[in-house]
């Protein structure tokens, strides 16, 4: 793949020079700040508005622990941030096909297959960094807020969603060179999320398909143990296939 490297620090540094540096690492952040002090919070702000609802009368809640802290980071990881991840990973190449840039990069000692290697990649760093960054400051906070925040129940959830974020990550990349619009690939990106999530209705694909990565944040933090070799080594197979398809139908790509 001739100039694999250069072009793939090149990426790092237009990552950290544009838009996308703030877009996903500002929400990351932004949730995994503010998650521990709304699970602190919320209980009595519910309580508030029930006695106000329900002429004085207390419900009685239990008290937030770091449990509901780590829940919320879970939650805004696998619903809101899976969302904006394929959302922002819709022109991983479709949007330079569209202006002109991937022309002008190829004019270069670039091959096709390095371009889209290097961009899929450079979008790899990008979630596992910011992912990392994100655990730590739940972490941190959680500790602060709550007097205790175990390591193991966030890092294990947050570890399947990011094998399930990296799989994303490639399979947005072979939708940006299919389809050559962004919205269109991030639309594509979101039917295949339903399908998957449609597919974890079933407890064969559960155990044997990315779909086991859907639920298993959820899972882990509650303590469970849910099957997750076959469905880490599928995603893992289907990745690889879909940059080698990639990589591939985009060499084959007329621009």
């Amino acid at each position: 793949m001739r100039g694999f490297r250069p072009f793939f620090l090149k990426e790092l540094r237009e990552i950290a020079r544009t838009w996308r540096i703030w877009v996903l690492p500002s929400i990351v952040v932004v949730f995994a700040l503010t998650g521990p002090v709304l699970a602190k919070v919320m209980p009595e702000i519910l309580r508030s508005m029930s006695s106000e609802q329900l002429g004085g009368a207390v419900i009685s809640l239990p008290e937030p622990t770091w449990k509901d802290a780590y829940a919320q980071w879970v939650k805004n990881l696998t619903q809101i941030v899976t969302f904006a991840l394929v959302i922002m990973l819709g022109g991983t190449v479709a949007s330079e096909v569209r202006s002109g840039t991937a022309i002008m990069v190829l004019t270069k000692p670039v091959s096709r297959p390095a371009f889209v290697l290097a961009k899929a990649a450079a979008n790899a760093v990008l979630v596992t960094a910011t992912t990392l960054l994100g655990a730590a400051a739940t972490w941190a906070v959680t500790l602060a807020v709550f007097g205790e925040a175990p390591l193991r129940p966030i890092v294990q959830p947050t570890a399947a969603w990011l094998a399930w974020a990296l799989f994303l990550v490639a399979v947005m990349t072979l939708a940006s060179v299919l389809v050559q619009s962004p919205s269109g690939a991030a639309g594509v990106g979101i039917g295949v999320y339903a399908a998957i999530s449609i597919a974890s209705l079933s407890r064969w694909a559960v155990e044997h398909t990315p779909a086991g990565l859907i639920g298993a944040p959820g899972a882990l933090l509650a303590g469970d143990r849910p099957p997750l070799s076959w469905p880490l080594a599928a995603t893992a197979l289907i990745a690889a296939a879909a940059l080698a398809g990639a990589a591939v139908l985009f060499a084959r790509k007329e621009l």
